[in-house]
């Protein structure tokens, strides 16, 4: 109990006291202390005899632990360090040099890895010191004298180590330990664990810093425990290599992070015979992280068989400024449940803390961990202001008063006052105590009994529109959408940027290399939904970056700050990005009232005084064009079919293929209008619905589907289009559907007798209640009776259609289309394409939403041409099918999604020569339209044209449309347009809002491909809209 270092256990007599595993043999080598200090004795020497007084050590990477020890036992001031090639080491460096760092000690392993000059000298490294460097293995080092002992002081105020921390913003701080606290700590470590000697530990965590060096090496020291060391790199290849050592040794603690209980949990079943109820105490160093509960439960579930007891498991928080926190302490009684806590997410955005149910998705259930440490005081202050202490129902940041903490900031004086100097008010605005606290830099409250609740980081912190989010919640809710097949799950980085005046959320991922694109925009459009309802926030951006091309810390995460860096700088690279401005930016101003009309004089003065222009543009005037169009006389679609079906009855209008590329089924018009009555006759007849009731229509892409919606028009109906839950993964897509029922208030659900048997499937009813479906009719057994009288609306602005979609913000949206709309819809299309009853348009879209339904069920009515159905899912059998079919038919317009062409680009990439035996020729296409909601993908259009150019594909042939929720065809690449155009813009220039031209290959330069021409009866116009410029579009009728 006398203040003295801990170097003065070291010789207390011969004991086992350090084993580690070598990664390269895998075999253990145990130390004991007689060993240990005979052996770190030349390094001990080395540090006395030549380091002056005030040097000061760097510790890098030691492969060795023992050399480790021997140079952090010195009598001279130290600290451990990272590489100084990895991420961040500029700012390390930085600390270094303002630290007064002169040498720096290291392995033979690591100084190997080291780069060298062509002479063998270490270089100086960017931003850092310049070191000597010194290798403390026994053949460097001279045996030291026989009457050498290494000095012992008393434990004062005097720096024994000094700890880095990295902040938010990258910048590196050093916190100061003084020998008294060193060993003030140890001792409290060791009445709060209970260490006895001669207890076994195994130590799975970094032993230079934290937890790791406080357990594994210091309390360990000063307990005469055996430590069981297992490095990182041993974990990475065997996971269980920790739990094998606490079975093999019979220890009695492991110090482990929730990440090391995930991969054991990942790869427990290949290992057998494994026996933990020698753990008297399992510390979990991240268990102040809100999401390290669930790593938790799921290794007592898995491993309470196997004799772990969940009193055994015992979380802690701490900080490089307030050391340990608290920790929750080992007990005997199983009976005794730790504490938990179900909070309201919502709640916690404002700082308060509300009680909810566990059933909902917006809570955050959050674990004690344990309590304050011996001898010290906790409070509960608010983050932002003056040091107030809040409310018992208040979140805030924890303030500790002990003596066992870190004394200041290395240099910096200003800050260590903010810091280690904080006097807590009343609310009477006097302080609690006369002794100063130190502030942790942890989110939380203290609960009944005493018990320590963390809910969050200061440094994670991200304030959006006055309320609080913590990245670590957003990191959890992320992975919770099955991230294991699209992303790396340790690999995710979330940060806030200042978009006008606030914070923005944005995420960063590593993306499988197996992961398709079209894949990850899914996995992405979920995310966003779950963030939106569980956090009620909006991300900002959402990026997926390449496999391993993120900045690291030396153990293998994410450097948060590295990251974000490279995202402001725009150097991140992404392969997917997903940009939602619009969802989180909330605080624009309010749009200015309507002027009157401006007239062409003012506008020309205008321009000429300000310099600028309004951008605008617009399409063809449909009043103005000479058409014979015998269909423009209709107003309503049902009526062209009847037309169609007396004028040109035996017409082709719908023809559909196979995987085989054969026909599957066709309709001329009156097979159409016949089979379109008699389903109007069963939704009368059968379903007893009245004119305007809602019907929604869930078929597979094909015929089926083309006449149930004609049949709701017959019958005055108005029809929605569904997606089809998939039957290998009804789980998930069946709510999407129900979803859609329920929004659109569907009386009647209309599909084929293969759907009617999944919906009322046993997997179906585990997702959905099967007896909440509204009516379903069959309509493979249709009435053979005509109805007596055909629906005619009253009103051309009347309800035709809901398209309903979910954008790629995770939101469903229905936009309401009316008999006008759609006619004149229509024949905008008809007359950009030139669309007329002798042509042929291949068609391989899905038809639920947007101009892909437009394409599939209405242009072929309105406009009286054939069109080649081929469903998109096909193509994963025969990915040939649609460019065959093309080829085959001498189809000269086709249209087709991103993702049929880049299946197309992917699979047919090595069978060109193959195909072109085959006798495909893709010389007749005119024109191959992307239909898109998007910016036009130019390499995947520029490899789809270079890798079919020997077949005959032109490459003016291709272009690409754009469209939106409520405008589906803004801009069209017509049949006689001209080669759509590339432009070059800069990006630094986009980023304020600006457009400037550059040349191909310029620095900075962003290719942008023309969209087609704007459509018939369109007009666009660019405005400023505060930070933002918005692209609105008018249909005219």
């Amino acid at each position: 109990n006398t203040a003295q270092d801990t170097i003065c256990f070291l010789r207390a007599r011969a004991h086992c006291w350090l084993t580690f595993n070598l990664v390269s043999t895998r075999t253990p080598r145990s130390f004991t202390t007689k060993l240990f200090s005979s052996q770190s004795a030349p390094s001990l020497c080395w540090c006395t005899v030549w380091f002056l007084p005030g040097c000061r050590t760097l510790h890098l990477p030691f492969l060795n632990l023992a050399r480790f020890l021997s140079a952090h036992f010195s009598r001279v001031p130290s600290s451990g360090w990272h590489d100084p090639l990895d991420a961040g080491s500029q700012q390390i460096g930085f600390l270094l040099g303002s630290c007064g760092v002169t040498v720096a000690l290291t392995s033979d392993a690591c100084h190997k890895g080291l780069p060298k000059s062509p002479t063998g000298e270490i270089p100086q490294f960017k931003g850092w010191p310049k070191l000597l460097w010194f290798v403390t293995e026994s053949k460097h080092l001279s045996k030291p004298p026989r009457d050498w002992f290494p000095h012992i002081k008393d434990a004062n105020n005097d720096t024994a180590y000094i700890e880095y921390k990295t902040c938010k913003d990258g910048s590196v701080l050093g916190v100061t330990v003084t020998r008294i606290a060193l060993l003030t700590h140890c001792q409290a470590l060791t009445q709060a664990c209970g260490y006895t000697e001669a207890e076994t530990i195994v130590n799975v965590l970094d032993f230079k810093k934290d937890v790791g060096l406080w357990h594994g090496i210091l309390t360990s020291v000063m307990n005469m425990m055996h430590v069981i060391s297992i490095p990182y790199s041993l974990m990475k290849v065997n996971p269980l290599s920790w739990i094998q050592k606490v079975c093999q040794y019979k220890a009695k603690v492991a110090c482990v992070k929730s990440r090391d209980m995930h991969w054991a949990l990942v790869a427990h079943r290949d290992q057998r015979d494994i026996n933990l109820s020698s753990l008297r105490m399992l510390i979990v160093a991240d268990g102040a992280n809100p999401w390290s509960i669930s790593s938790c439960d799921a290794f007592l579930n898995v491993f309470q068989s196997k004799g772990l007891r969940q009193e055994v498991i015992c979380p802690c928080a701490s900080s490089p400024e307030a050391l340990t926190v608290a920790i929750r302490r080992p007990t005997d009684d199983s009976n005794q449940p730790p504490g938990r806590g179900v909070l309201s997410m919502h709640g916690l955005t404002y700082g308060v803390i509300r009680v909810d149910s566990e059933e909902k998705l917006s809570v955050l259930t959050v674990q004690d961990v344990g309590l304050v440490m011996p001898g010290a005081i906790m409070c509960s202050v608010k983050p932002d202001g003056i040091p107030q202490l809040c409310k018992t129902d208040e979140i805030g940041e924890l303030c500790v008063c002990a003596i066992a903490t870190g004394t200041s900031y290395y240099g910096l004086s200003g800050m260590t006052k903010n810091t280690f100097e904080v006097f807590p008010m009343t609310s009477s605005g006097g302080p609690i105590t006369e002794y100063p606290f130190i502030r942790t830099g942890l989110l939380g409250f203290i609960g009944p009994g005493g018990l320590v609740f963390v809910i969050g980081k200061m440094d994670g912190l991200m304030v959006v529109s006055g309320r609080r989010h913590n990245a670590d919640d957003i990191v959890a809710t992320a992975l919770a959408v099955e991230p294991m097949k699209f992303v790396y799950r340790g690999r995710i980085a979330v940060f806030s940027v200042s978009v006008l005046h606030d914070e923005r959320i944005v995420i960063v991922a590593e993306q499988r290399p197996d992961s398709t694109e079209e894949d990850s925009f899914q996995w992405m459009s979920r995310v966003l939904q779950a963030i939106d309802s569980i956090h009620q926030v909006g991300v900002y951006c959402l990026a997926l970056v390449p496999a391993n091309t993120l900045p690291k810390t030396p153990l293998g995460g994410i450097h948060l700050s590295e990251t974000k860096q490279l995202f402001l700088e725009g150097s991140l690279h992404p392969c997917n990005v997903l940009m939602c401005p619009h969802t989180c930016v909330t605080n624009l101003p309010k749009p200015r009232q309507k002027q009157p009309e401006i007239g062409p004089a003012s506008v020309m003065v205008g321009n000429l005084v300000s310099g600028k222009r309004i951008a605008q543009a617009s399409g063809r005037d449909l009043g103005q064009i000479e058409d014979n169009d015998q269909a423009r006389k209709f107003l309503f679609l049902s009526e062209v079919l009847q037309w169609r079906a007396q004028t040109t009855p035996d017409h082709v209008l719908y023809t559909l293929l196979n995987c085989r590329g054969t026909i599957a089924n066709s309709l001329t018009c009156v097979q159409l209008h016949k089979r379109a009555e008699k389903i109007a006759v069963m939704l009368m007849e059968r379903g007893h619905l009245q004119d305007g009731d809602h019907v929604a229509l869930v078929y597979p892409p094909g015929i089926d589907l083309i006449a149930a919606f004609y049949g709701c028009l017959y019958a005055g109906c108005v029809p929605i289009t569904v997606r089809p839950p998939h039957p290998q993964n009804i789980a998930t897509t069946l709510p999407t559907v129900k979803m859609i029922v329920e929004v659109s208030r569907s009386a009647c659900l209309m599909t084929t007798q293969l759907i009617c048997k999944l919906l009322r499937s046993r997997e179906a009813a585990a997702a959905v209640d099967v007896r909440t479906w509204p009516p379903v009719l069959d309509t493979d057994d249709l009435p053979k009776k005509r109805p007596a009288q055909i629906y005619k609306p009253s009103n051309p602005e009347t309800l035709a259609y809901l398209d309903f979609s979910v954008s790629t913000t995770g939101m469903l949206a229905g936009v309401k289309m009316s008999h006008a709309a759609t006619s004149a819809f229509c024949r905008s299309i008809k007359l950009q394409c030139e669309l007329y009853p002798s042509r042929e348009v291949a068609i391989c879209l899905d038809p639920y939403c947007g101009l892909g339904f437009v394409l599939w069920c209405l242009c072929s009515v309105y406009s009286g041409h054939q069109s080649i159905l081929i469903p998109p899912s096909e193509l994963e059998t025969n990915p040939a099918l649609w460019l065959l079919a093309v080829s085959q038919y001498k189809v000269r317009d086709t249209f087709c999604s991103y993702s049929v062409m880049e299946l197309c680009t992917k699979g047919l990439g090595s069978q060109t020569e193959s195909l072109k035996a085959r006798g495909l020729d893709l010389s007749r296409v005119r024109t191959c339209v992307v239909v898109a909601e998007e910016r036009p993908r130019i390499a995947l259009t520029q490899s789809f044209s270079k890798l079919f150019k020997d077949l005959g594909l032109h490459p003016r042939a291709v272009s690409t449309s754009l469209g939106c929720r409520v405008n589906l065809a803004i801009c069209l690449q017509g049949t006689s347009g001209p080669d759509p155009t590339t432009v070059y813009v800069d990006m630094r220039a986009l980023r304020h809002d600006r457009v400037r031209l550059v040349e191909r290959g310029s620095p900075h330069s962003l290719p942008l491909m023309e969209s087609g021409k704007v459509s018939t009866e369109r007009r666009v116009k660019h405005i400023f809209y505060g930070h933002f410029f918005l692209s609105c579009c008018l249909l005219e009728q």
